[in-house]
């Protein structure tokens, strides 16, 4: 059974990685995958090795997987960074991800080069101490690395649902909840493999059943899901130009140095409400910030800003409220269509969306509130 499970594993890793590496139109994010799946199957397979006692006829293979913990919460990261923007290479301060595992490998240069098939063997059973320390670092650099990638991401992924929430009043294209489920899985396995760690080795717990078995099955279905959801994937972005790849973090009081005039805000605040009346820009269901800003003269920033501070709401309800009013008077005048109907004339690209929206905006589903208007 481990055998199988550890094949199956090895071969999805490999071939998965193979597939988004030479995926037709792959963008950076994809190439980051295809690298993180292919860490994934060496590190599943040196661990199948140890597990059908080759280590014990190679010794020399003993300890060469020992860093690649330390890549997995920076892959991660990274990935989610680039799965975010539109870019083609790595920034120099990306590389500074790698230190711990590269430093993890220097300092081992002497185990990997200087002891003995015979001495290895001695370490790897606990017959000495030489790296019993060292492996205790590990375990717990392991453990911090993995729960502040995590953090991070995760941070990464809510402020980037904020930007999305002020330049686009449609999501159906931008969907980003399988990359947070792809954080929460990663999140899973460290605390497994820091519980499992610290009550076997350091607790000296023992388990009634093959702890590390478990954790590499939830590795497997990991490689399954991260595999298949990326081979999916396209450019977040690819249908949309903005501005900033960044989420604009000007809050409150700290649009006072954006440079935008108050008697300056008010009369763009009523162009803004003139064009939403007259031109219904609304009615382009992939309206965006950037889009809306050129029609008003002035920057993305400044609208946001302008939308904020008058409104009180982002631009993604900002606008989607415009659309569920339109459809409400489309619904009342016209009753020879059917709700979906008028949604899709109203701005909406989705039934989704359209349910979503008018329900968080209204407090009701649509056939309710128009049954209520009818009373």
């Amino acid at each position: 059974m481990a055998n199988f499970i550890f094949n199956t594993g090895i071969v999805l890793s490999f071939f998965l990685g193979t597939v988004l590496f030479t995926k037709k139109n792959k963008v950076l994010s994809d190439k980051i995958l295809a690298f993180w799946l292919f860490i994934i199957g060496f590190h599943l397979l040196n661990y199948s090795i140890y597990t059908l006692g080759y280590w014990e006829k190679y010794p020399h293979l003993i300890g060469i997987t020992v860093p690649l913990p330390f890549l997995h919460g920076p892959l991660l990261f990274l990935y989610v960074c680039y799965s975010l923007k539109n870019e083609k290479h790595l920034e120099f301060r990306d590389y500074l991800h790698f230190v711990p595992s590269l430093l993890t490998y220097i300092y081992m240069l002497p185990f990997y080069f200087g002891y003995s098939a015979e001495e290895k063997m001695k370490v790897d059973k606990g017959l000495v101490d030489d790296y019993e320390i060292f492996s205790l670092i590990l375990v717990v650099g392991f453990i911090i690395s993995g729960l502040t990638y995590v953090t991070l991401t995760l941070k990464k992924l809510i402020h980037h649902k904020k930007y999305i929430n002020d330049n686009f009043s449609s999501h159906e294209n931008i969907k980003l909840n399988w990359l947070k489920f792809s954080i929460f899985c990663v999140l899973g396995l460290f605390l497994t493999a820091a519980v499992v760690t610290i009550l076997r080795d350091a607790l000296n717990y023992q388990f009634t059943f093959d702890a590390d078995l478990l954790f590499y099955s939830f590795i497997v279905l990991f490689v399954v899901y991260v595999g298949y959801s990326g081979i999916r994937q396209q450019n977040l972005f690819a249908d949309n130009v903005i501005e900033n790849k960044e989420p604009n973090k000007k809050l409150g009081s700290e649009y006072k140095k954006s440079g935008l005039k108050p008697e300056t805000a008010e009369i763009k605040h009523k162009e803004l409400l003139k064009i939403m009346a007259d031109k219904k820009p609304y009615l382009n269901s992939k309206l965006t910030l950037s889009q809306l800003a050129k029609s008003l003269n002035i920057s993305a920033n400044h609208l946001s800003q302008i939308i904020n501070q008058y409104e009180n709401i982002n631009f993604y309800d900002f606008v989607n409220n415009y659309r569920v009013n339109e459809f409400i008077e489309r619904a009342q005048h016209n009753k020879n269509f059917n709700y979906l109907t008028h949604a899709f004339d109203s701005g909406f690209n989705s039934k989704s969306s359209f349910n979503s929206v008018f329900k968080k905006l209204k407090h009701s589903t649509p056939s309710q509130y128009m049954a209520e208007l009818k009373k």
